[in-house]
């Protein structure tokens, strides 16, 4: 499991933040990173029922952008909390 969590996060040296180290610091950069990726698949995913979506009148239109909007809310969720401790850490 690690193994396939080291391929899929990009390798970082994350800025330790002061009262918070060790296990603590690491499982939350990891967790910051799985977020981020989960957006990404989101979108992605969004985009691909889009593709392939029924475009008659009768067709849920709406369910491939709220994928898209989850995912990309998603991904600035996650990227505002790693500027904002990479700016506490400083």
């Amino acid at each position: 499991m690690t193994m396939i969590l080291a391929a899929l996060i990009p390798g970082a040296k994350p800025t330790p933040i002061p009262g918070m180290n060790g296990p603590v610091a690491e499982i939350f950069g990891y967790g910051l990173w799985l977020l981020i990726l989960a957006g990404v698949g989101g979108v992605g995913y969004g985009v691909y029922k889009l593709a392939v979506s029924d475009k008659s009148r009768n067709g849920g239109g709406s369910e491939p952008f709220k994928w898209m909007g989850g995912g990309l809310a998603a991904v600035i969720l996650s990227s505002s909390l790693i500027a904002i401790l990479n700016g506490i850490a400083g």
